[in-house]
């Protein structure tokens, strides 16, 4: 192989290729029907490659033939079918392995074809699609019978074996700063052996002679505040040595992502006070890799990538998601590397991404084992061409004017916090029984941190008979003096609760949901009972406990008479 060349199939925004070109070698095609990603696939590859749809380039033997012949071919078929994440994991697999096998059938039929130039293919994808797909396919699996009967070939015959050619690949072990982990199939023709990249960084927990992980917060060091005003300033890419450009050729990072206090305060709930999941960082950990980078940049999940704000402020921009600039070193691309249209398409496009630093590892991997020399310096492009950019840079701050609305009818569900395996919960649907809005506010107690954990409704006016009970507890009286007066005045009627909901706003002394639970919260935390329990003594208000933390008893009463209070008005 004197000059290596490479097809990329689904290429997306090129990640894949980036890394191989890196490694010097010779990028001549990506296919994708995605008119966003091979625009960017052209622009960083200097291409003027066309969408295509790989599916029906696979449905035609001709079509294959006319795709040029590469020594490898790669490819990361869209995996968000197979993503655990995808509606709980419970996504329909068929159309994740309809893409798989289109993959697979292009690569049979160049890898067995007369005179075939292809050495090697590579496929990434996320770790779960290896329950779905096959220990190995035949040519009658991949619908090539009969093109291996002219070909001469045993229509039975294994034509491409994945069971054994697979290696999970953490991101972070190659330099990415970030915790992405990765399923790479692979195949050296010749020797059928799988592609086995060196790591080149490892954990602080272990003892080898490796570079430590990149972290977070060396990225957000590296690159200037997105505050900053234009100056003479040189920006160094951290991750690729040599790089440095001006601060005015950085593109997608001097804008303000600041985050309604509404929407970081949801993902700040999702992340700390989670109803059955653990406890995540809020705001994240500089000092470890990043969290797995996902195709959408919003600041309400639980997934949420979410940093303290540069700007001095408080409440709304107090906190802000990436920009796209810090996203894209997240996953290694070279601060020279430029991504087409919106600043959402642009966030799908590094998302989706393969890292390259990761294929840069793979692609040396394949160099050693065919014995090309190693290059003196990566190739990477030293300038960004920025022409036809829609860069999102505006030097300027964000206004918050109008809190973001939720939906019609959206579904509430909030608890002041979790203790003693138990949360007391406000509701506006039926969790017990996974029920829609129907207009009536509940009270209901779940036990347990999982998804599907008992879960008991509590019917309204049930504080009546906790008053007393509470008056003989630490702080009981003060408890009960503080609901019933200033608290008992910021509860709304059960449609004045919704519409501030959706909207997102208070209403005078009226407190919107979320917020009528955060301030809950507070009260309780105040009174200093963390170590005090409330023994039942045979009352059967917690089914089946004989103590629970007294917090919660103070929580129920409280969010019971909210409700009692809501539905009644």
């Amino acid at each position: 192989m004197k000059e290596a060349t490479v097809l990329d199939i689904f290429c997306g925004a090129g990640g894949f290729s980036e890394g191989f070109k890196q490694q010097g070698f010779k990028i001549v095609m990506g296919i994708d029907s995605w008119e966003p990603a091979i625009k960017t696939f052209n622009h960083n590859f200097g291409l003027n490659c066309k969408t295509k749809n790989v599916l029906e380039i696979a449905r035609s033997i001709d079509e294959i033939e006319q795709l040029p012949d590469t020594d490898l071919i790669i490819g990361s078929p869209p995996c968000v079918n197979f993503s655990s994440s995808n509606r709980s994991g419970k996504a329909n697999k068929s159309s994740g392995i309809q893409l798989i096998k289109a993959f697979l059938k292009i690569v049979a039929v160049k890898a067995y074809k007369p005179n075939s130039k292809l050495k090697a293919w590579l496929m990434e994808n996320v770790i779960n699609s290896a329950n779905y797909v096959n220990d190995f396919y035949t040519f009658r699996n991949l619908g090539l019978s009969e093109w291996a009967r002219l070909n001469g070939l045993n229509p039975n015959k294994k034509a491409i074996i994945l069971r054994g050619n697979e290696k999970i690949i953490n991101a972070a072990e190659f330099g990415v700063p970030q915790m992405r982990k990765r399923l790479i199939f692979s195949q050296i023709l010749h020797s059928d052996k799988r592609i086995v990249p060196n790591r080149t960084h490892k954990s602080p927990e272990e003892a080898v002679d490796l570079d430590p992980f990149i972290t977070l917060g060396c990225i957000k060091k590296s690159l200037p505040e997105p505050n900053k005003e234009l100056s003479n300033y040189i920006v160094k890419d951290i991750l690729y040595k040599g790089i440095q450009i001006k601060l005015s050729e950085l593109s997608d990072h001097f804008y303000d992502t600041g985050l309604f206090e509404c929407e970081w305060k949801q993902s700040k709930f999702l992340k700390t006070n989670h109803p059955y999941m653990g406890r995540m960082a809020f705001p994240e950990n500089d000092n470890k890799p990043s969290r797995t980078i996902t195709a959408t940049n919003i600041g309400t999940s639980r997934e949420a990538i979410i940093y303290k704000s540069e700007f001095n402020r408080k409440g709304n921009g107090e906190f802000r998601t990436p920009t796209i600039r810090e996203l894209a070193s997240l996953m290694s691309f070279p601060i020279t590397y430029q991504f087409m249209g919106s600043e959402g398409i642009k966030c799908k496009l590094i998302g989706n991404a393969v890292c390259p630093l990761v294929s840069n590892a793979l692609a040396l991997a394949i160099r050693n084992e065919f014995g090309l020399t190693s290059l003196r310096a990566l190739i990477i492009n030293e300038k960004p061409d920025l022409t036809g950019i829609n860069n999102l840079n505006t030097y300027s701050p964000k206004e918050f004017k109008n809190n973001p609305r939720r939906n019609k009818g959206s579904r509430f569900r909030r608890h002041p916090f979790k203790d003693g395996n138990i949360t007391i919960t406000m509701s506006n649907y039926d969790i017990k029984n996974e029920g829609q809005n129907n207009g009536v506010w509940m009270t209901s107690i779940q036990y347990g941190n999982g998804h599907g954990f008992p879960s008991y409704n509590i019917p309204d006016g049930l504080y009546h008979r906790l008053g007393k009970t509470i008056q003989s507890y630490k702080n009981g009286m003060k408890f009960l003096e503080i609901i019933h007066n200033d608290f008992l005045n910021k509860i709304g009627s059960s449609k004045l609760l919704q519409e501030l909901y959706e909207s997102q706003m208070s209403l005078g002394a009226t407190l919107e949901p979320t917020k009528l639970i955060e301030e809950l919260g507070l009260i309780i935390n105040d009174l200093e009972v963390d170590d005090d329990y409330f023994f039942q003594n045979g009352q059967e208000i917690f089914k089946g406990k004989s103590k629970v933390p007294l917090k919660q008893l103070y929580a129920l009463y409280a969010i019971n008479l909210v409700v009692t209070f809501a539905n009644k008005s």
